[in-house]
């Protein structure tokens, strides 16, 4: 039996969604799933990569749309801890602007 990875969990403040540390083509619709209802906050939504470990491309072309999303509404998004692994995914997929990772976050 194959064992199901748990899925992205928001914060108690509301605020804050963290990330699984895997996401593949099948599980970037449960990534977008979890994103919808915080699409629409007005305040700042963290995003915390920092247990991510392999990231697929499905999975970022998400998470870019819905930065660039929300960034067109004027609200912000920031970045948590990205790990290695998902800024190094982004960065190969040419994703880092888009992502809005700093320079820093990048490098």
């Amino acid at each position: 039996m194959k064992k199901r990875a748990k899925s992205p969990r928001v914060r108690r403040d509301r605020s804050t969604l963290v990330l699984q540390s895997e996401y593949t083509t099948a599980t970037a619709a449960e990534l977008k799933a979890a994103l919808v209802p915080l699409f629409a906050y007005h305040e700042t939504i963290g995003l915390d990569a920092s247990g991510a470990m392999r990231v697929g491309t499905a999975a970022l072309q998400v998470l870019a749309a819905f930065v660039r999303d929300r960034r067109a509404q004027g609200r912000l998004t920031e970045w948590h801890g990205p790990s290695p692994a998902f800024v190094d995914a982004a960065r190969l997929l040419g994703l880092t602007e888009l992502l809005d990772l700093s320079a820093e976050q990048a490098a």
